[in-house]
């Protein structure tokens, strides 16, 4: 792979290939971020959903901020992906979930983009190993999976595959930060990557309560909406677990809780609690705390859920005191008009 034409900090245009809900996603997100973006898709229909897709998107970027000249205005949607990537600094290929297909047009847009242009992949699932196969440079190919709607969610898993260069992972990673991305860099290929993973391990075990009658669509959406989910919004599920070990942490909590591991509360299989383990989630902790104790952890999470509530509008209106000495309700969110 020859060095990028550019740093990820001077790029200006952006090449979107695959439009539908992913891709136009990516489109939005672009054009929020004030770069120019060319777009194409297959479909017959393609421009006119994709910027209806856009309109609709927008009002919600407008209330999370613009960056300065961001305007639907600086969409071009292309003939063909060739022409799409012709003048590109950096290509986000966003088709089906179709492993031949991801197949040939990596390597279809490999020999149409600029040379050490980085093209990534919104692939959900498959290894970049996997899909590099037939590409003509394939250490420039790398992983991009957003999660819906790419110009809301933050999260960018990025990972290279086998043949893909170093360079390429880091140039790509320095890229979604500056575009306004929350960038986890992985440093070895898993299917599904992590965020999925952890979210079909829970869909797979929702489905299982629904077939067996256990549990109804509705309490386990309530379950988590209700519960966890509140905590998951700011704060994940080992530092969660970390403070239901009080002032002991994580290594209280595991081996307080550990040997439910093996009680039947899922069907997936508990790995071995050894000491390997074990170290392994303590100390990752630590690391994730960042020097906050467990006290302030508590704090911040107390008043995460909080705002939450409050947001999602689940906790009551409070009741503030006028300069008149009446009580009036108010919303810490203000009314809109």
């Amino acid at each position: 792979m020859p060095p990028s034409p550019c740093a990820p900090e001077e790029v200006r245009r952006v090449a979107c290939v695959g439009a539908g809900v992913i891709g136009g996603g990516w489109v939005a997100h672009f054009l929020a971020r004030g770069y120019d973006v060319t777009a194409w898709d297959p479909a017959p229909d393609a421009e006119e959903k994709l910027r209806r897709l856009v309109d609709a998107a927008w009002p919600a970027l407008e209330r999370i901020g613009l960056a300065d000249g961001a305007s639907p205005d600086r969409l071009t949607v292309a003939a063909t992906a060739e022409e799409a990537v012709a003048d590109a600094q950096f290509v986000q290929e966003s088709a089906p979930e179709k492993l031949e297909l991801k197949r040939s047009l990596l390597a279809r847009l490999d020999a149409a983009a600029p040379a050490g242009v980085v093209i990534a992949s919104s692939t959900s699932g498959y290894p970049m190993t996997d899909m590099q196969t037939e590409a003509a440079d394939p250490g420039r190919l790398v992983v991009g999976h957003p999660f819906n709607p790419p110009y809301l969610i933050p999260l960018v898993e990025v990972v290279g595959g086998k043949q893909t260069d170093a360079a390429a992972v880091e140039w790509a990673s320095r890229f979604y930060k500056v575009a306004g991305k929350s960038v986890i860099t992985m440093e070895r290929e898993l299917p599904g990557f992590i965020a999925n993973r952890l979210q079909e391990a829970l869909w797979r075990e929702a489905l299982h309560m629904v077939a067996n009658g256990e549990a109804t669509v509705k309490e386990i959406d309530d379950s988590i909406t209700e519960g966890p989910g509140l905590r998951w919004a700011f704060m994940g599920p080992c530092l969660t677990f970390a403070l239901a070990g009080g002032e002991g942490g994580m290594g209280h909590m595991l081996d307080h809780f550990g040997p439910s591991l093996k009680s039947p509360w899922t069907r997936l299989e508990a790995p071995e609690l050894d000491d390997t383990l074990r170290a392994a989630m303590v100390d990752g902790c630590d690391e994730a705390a960042g020097g906050r104790t467990i006290a302030q952890l508590v704090a911040e999470r107390d008043q995460g859920v909080i705002d939450v509530l409050r947001a999602t509008g689940r906790l009551p209106r409070q009741r503030t005191e006028g300069t008149d000495g009446i009580a009036h309700n108010s919303s810490t969110m203000g009314d809109e008009k």
